[in-house]
């Protein structure tokens, strides 16, 4: 039923959110903490009664990302004055939280974790097993070998907290409707219009799915993609148990699958098991409200076996309830945030992989500051909707991939760990030629993509860890190859849109910083900005014609650039977008040699004066055409190979043919990534961001102010030229990988103190030693002398590795050679 104050059921509303548990109320409370009154909540239950009743309600606050560690403690602020703003209690207790280790590795991974918070700027803190014991005393502690302690986390109760919220968005003059279902919906020209409900339709122009569970089922009836699916979720709750109080923190062994919180005395005990159960494949009925699903034994053993080894007390404790609720997990774990990009006006906040209860108030905010400005207001990559294209929503594929997304909250986070589920999905036409030639597959947007290949029996399959990896020496001859003679790299997975009509040129010079009104066969790297000046994507730019334009972008970009540039160039826009990217594979050549065997393949002239950097020009390969650019992400002389599918297998074995005798070999994306890397390449969504600008990455080169056209972000450049970056992007160059390697994520010190963190690093066969790529952060301008004047350290699992920071990168980017002086200045400790 409806709160007293709802008052008459609407015709017409500026908002309507589609959920009632705790993320849609927390989005229509920020709305009106924004000024948006006029918002309507509808719920086809009660409050709650979806996912949101039966959550474990644990609030942890560090995550991976840091824009994800930031809207957690959006939320942990929100929930601490929530009850003295609205009245009603929220159950929210900062209790603080434990994470234990049982095994070597476990812990490594705890004392990276303590860097990464350090880096975030979140409290935390090693104990030992004891000190754990001491925090957390009915548990055993004689097989753990450590923890982690961050006195910020908290817990909440579930229900309570979301009709706080509901009220507090009702005080801002929200209505919300319970037993109100919405049947169908209002679509004209690409965006809403309105919905239909079971008591009448509303006009409106702005509607936000946050129906959890339900929200894949009314993404169809939309005509929208939301890749989410449904798995059973266990817990189990006692009654008291001694030594249990109101103020235990919650407890989290991961290595046993298992969380524990104190409730009423007694304890909440939940898992992530290995291989969780999906449910609902059909569909989730609408009447599923404050239900529960049949226990299943078999399935919860293993975490009753786990919980019991931690805390021997439940083997005697009475039982209160078992709880298995389904909860909606999607094929990365991370939640689902944004404007639909097939439907105007259609947002999303779903998917929240058993972590609603922490997420939901930041999320929330963050999705009613991008429905009011238009766009999102910070970088949301990690959460974006647009991260996912259709293909991710097929329910099938979707049920395989849950069984595995469910088991990453406390699998170990490996670095380079690759999901194992619902593979291979796309393959380009080299597959199985790939296959033949020893490639270990990764994958990303679905691509099947050589990450490197093998060279024996000790490096067929990856084994992971943090230390020096068995596939290090492969990956070091692949990017020797790059450098020494040619590397040849499948770069099919590469996101490639086609441009072209009367205004296609005037458009992109207003969606791009730089000056693209190049010559046909001429090519750019630019990038895309938002208002703020921030790096929406990074591209490529190649004139294929007066009015047709090709753009290259990022494997996971596609959807994104494409929503972009579909959103910025206005429907009056004499210009179309198509999606290429199946219909080009594109192959990289790359190293000294490259010109020589590119060569033997066309009768094209090749020198610099007729084929200079960033030509685009269609020449003969063999027996086929192809679209070649003088380009490498290797940072070598190079090409890039754009060949019609149909073609590519041809040029592709004329390319080994060719290069046979002048040692062209196969490479992959690590040796790619490291190549880059000792170059000073950035990577969107690494070192770049939609909250970092040009100025700040060293990107200058990317940007045309003087360029006599306008662009998105021109006048936040402007204004920020005149001020001094306090944060810049800088190389850093450490030794050979011993017991540890650096892989990103890391706290970087200088002089003992934190002032950033790494984005990326790999093992640098050029230089001898790890090469990294980090943030530095001063209250003051960062130059070299100012780098040069201070040692430098990366925390690596609690142990420092002094590095050596530049401005430049360590790798001279004209003649592949190492730049001797900064090796001469790195320092023996940090």
């Amino acid at each position: 039923m409806s709160h007293p104050s709802a008052g008459s059921f609407p015709s017409q509303a500026a908002v309507v959110v589609i959920g009632g548990g705790i993320v849609g109320c927390s989005l229509a409370y920020h709305l009106t903490k924004l000024g948006r009154r006029d918002v309507v909540v509808l719920e086809q239950g009660r409050l709650s009664s979806g996912t949101t009743w039966h959550a474990a309600g644990l609030v942890g606050q560090l995550r991976a990302q840091a824009s994800m560690t930031r809207l957690i403690r959006d939320s942990t602020e929100l929930y601490a004055g929530l009850e003295a703003e609205t009245g009603l209690a929220t159950g929210w207790r900062r209790c603080g939280s434990i994470t234990v280790a049982r095994t070597p590795e476990r812990m490594t991974h705890l004392k990276r974790v303590i860097a990464s918070a350090r880096a975030q700027g979140v409290e935390i803190h090693e104990f030992s097993a004891r000190e754990a014991g001491e925090k957390w005393p009915v548990m055993r502690t004689d097989n753990l070998l450590g923890a982690v302690w961050l006195p910020g986390d908290g817990k909440a109760n579930p229900t309570d907290l979301t009709q706080s919220l509901a009220r507090g968005a009702r005080m801002g003059g929200a209505r919300i409707f319970e037993k109100t279902r919405v049947t169908g919906v209002d679509i004209r020209e690409g965006r809403i219009r309105g919905v239909s409900t079971t008591r009448g339709d509303i006009a409106c122009e702005t509607v936000a799915i946050c129906a959890g569970q339900w929200s894949r089922q009314f993404g169809k009836m939309c005509g929208v993609s939301i890749p989410l699916h449904s798995a059973e979720h266990f817990y189990l709750v006692t009654e008291t148990i001694a030594g249990v109080t109101p103020d235990l923190p919650v407890m989290r062994d991961p290595d046993g699958y298992v969380y524990f919180k104190e409730e009423v005395g007694g304890l909440v005990m939940g898992g992530f098991e290995p291989h969780a159960k999906p449910w609902g494949m059909g569909g989730v009925p609408d009447d599923f409200e404050f239900q529960l699903l049949p226990d299943d034994h078999e399935q919860f053993e293993i975490l009753m076996e786990k919980a019991l080894e931690r805390v021997p007390a439940l083997e005697t404790a009475p039982i209160r309830a078992t709880v298995n609720g389904p909860e909606s997990f999607t094929p990365d774990n991370n939640f689902l945030l944004g404007e639909t990009p097939e439907v105007r006006g259609l947002f999303v906040g779903a998917g929240f992989n058993s972590a609603g209860i922490a997420s939901a108030g930041g999320a929330g905010k963050a999705l009613a500051e991008w429905m009011a400005a238009g766009s999102a207001q910070q970088d949301l990559w990690p959460v974006d909707i647009r991260r996912f294209a259709p293909f991710n929503a097929n329910p099938r594929w979707l049920k395989a991939r849950v069984t595995e997304t469910l088991s990453l909250h406390y699998a170990m986070p490996w670095p380079n760990r690759e999901l194992e589920t619902a593979r291979p999905f796309r393959r380009s036409p080299f597959h199985e030629r790939l296959v033949a030639r020893g490639a270990v597959f990764g994958s990303r947007m679905g691509w099947e993509r050589p990450n490197y290949f093998s060279t024996g029996a000790h490096d067929r399959e990856i084994a992971y860890g943090f230390g020096r990896p068995n596939w290090l020496d492969a990956c070091a001859a692949e990017q020797r190859a790059a450098r020494t003679a040619a590397a040849l790299f499948d770069l099919s997975s590469f996101a490639k849109h086609r441009f072209e009509g009367p205004d296609a040129e005037p458009a992109l010079q207003e969606l791009c910083a730089g000056d693209v009104a190049i010559g046909v066969g001429e090519s750019v790297h630019t990038a895309m900005l938002n208002p703020r000046g921030g790096i929406e994507s990074e591209v490529v730019v190649a004139r294929l014609a007066g009015d047709a334009f090709l753009i290259v972008s990022g494997s996971g970009q596609g959807v994104r650039d494409a929503d972009w540039i579909g959103r910025n160039a206005g429907a009056k826009t004499r210009a179309t977008l198509t999606d290429v990217t199946s219909a080009f594979a594109v192959l990289g050549l790359a190293g000294p040699r490259s010109r020589e065997i590119l060569s033997r393949l066309t009768d094209e002239p090749l020198d610099d004066a007729a084929f200079p950097p960033g030509t685009a020009r269609e020449i003969a390969v063999g027996f086929e055409t192809a679209l070649v650019m003088r380009r490498s992400y290797a940072g070598e002389h190079g090409y890039e190979l754009f060949v019609q599918t149909e073609f590519a297998l041809g040029v592709h074995d004329a390319l080994h043919e060719a290069g046979a005798d002048l040692g062209l070999r196969d490479a992959g994306h690590y040796a790619l990534d490291a190549l880059r890397i000792e170059k000073g390449f950035r990577a969107w969504g690494r070192e770049t961001s939609p909250d970092v600008t040009p100025n700040e990455a060293g990107l200058e080169g990317v940007v045309r102010l003087d360029k006599g056209a306008d662009f998105i972000g021109r006048s936040a450049l402007a204004r920020q030229e005149r001020v001094t970056p306090k944060r810049r992007l800088v190389s850093l160059l450490g030794p050979e990988p011993g017991a540890q390697m650096v892989w990103g994520g890391e706290l970087l010190l200088a002089d003992g103190e934190p002032v950033g963190e790494v984005t990326s690093a790999a093992f640098c066969a050029t230089l001898g030693g790890i090469a990294a790529l980090a943030w530095v952060r001063a209250d003051r301008r960062i130059d070299q002398r100012w780098l040069d004047a201070r040692s430098f350290a990366i925390d690596v699992a609690g142990e420092l590795m002094a590095v050596t920071a530049s401005l430049t990168p360590f790798c001279d980017a004209e003649a592949a050679k190492m730049v001797k002086a900064p090796l001469d200045r790195r320092r023996k400790t940090a």
